[in-house]
């Protein structure tokens, strides 16, 4: 039996750093597989990583890792891991690293040779660069992926997810849907902001997930609707 249509890999940016693209691809993951498609995760480039007997490691590249079936090298999920907890264009100074697409492409065919679809979470909000000359949306275009925006609900999301979607679309990537991450447990209103949000973004909301701090992601992945078809 065939799979029904979907992207073979995409890219999962947000508005924000820490408005939960970790937590938002680890439930894609999971939504995936439970669909029926081998699923893996990648985290191209991982500041912060903590020293370990098999390496430098990122809690997020890991999560992913954990997330993924089959289980990929670890190496390939997060081609770039970087000491410090930093942004990656100061994080990748600071270990002598020059960042470079080379590396991630090649990481990425090896993902996509042993999955049906590959999430690429990048990182901080869609406009933090990777270095000097690399901006996530030229690792978008060498890797030709469309993009997915999780959007942190909080105050002042509706400003951060509208300039982010026009910052995608500037910039030549398109962006196939969004989903609503709830962030901040006290924010007033947050059904409206959904409403204001689904009627202003030109793509269509792929779920709404819950505050749900350490929760299992394999549990909510019944939050999203995974539009299954071609794009």
């Amino acid at each position: 039996m065939s799979l029904p249509a979907f992207p073979a890999a995409f890219y999962v940016t947000g508005t924000d750093t820490g408005i939960g693209k970790t937590f938002s691809s680890c439930i894609l993951l999971h939504a995936l597989r439970q669909r029926g498609r081998r699923a893996v995760g990648m985290k191209p480039v991982a500041s912060g990583c903590a020293s370990t007997a098999h390496g430098l490691r990122n809690e997020d590249a890991t999560a992913l890792l954990a997330a993924s079936d089959p289980t990929p090298a670890y190496e390939d999920l997060n081609p770039y891991a970087l000491p410090l907890p930093l942004a990656p264009e100061l994080a990748a100074a600071a270990a002598g690293v020059t960042l470079s697409l080379a590396p991630i492409d090649a990481a990425f065919g090896r993902l996509r040779a042993q999955a049906d679809t590959v999430v690429v979470e990048g990182v901080g909000g869609w406009l933090a660069p990777l270095s000097t000359h690399l901006d996530q949306s030229h690792l978008v275009q060498a890797l030709q992926l469309p993009v997915v925006m999780v959007v942190g609900l909080r105050l002042g999301c509706l400003n951060h997810a509208r300039l982010t979607a026009q910052a995608i679309a500037a910039s030549g990537a398109r962006c196939i849907g969004w989903i609503a991450n709830e962030v901040d447990p006290q924010m007033q209103c947050i059904d409206d902001n959904v409403a204001l949000l689904k009627a202003r973004l030109p793509m269509p909301c792929w779920g709404r997930l819950p505050y749900a701090p350490g929760a299992d992601p394999a549990l909510l992945a019944a939050a999203l609707a995974l539009p299954m078809q071609e794009f």
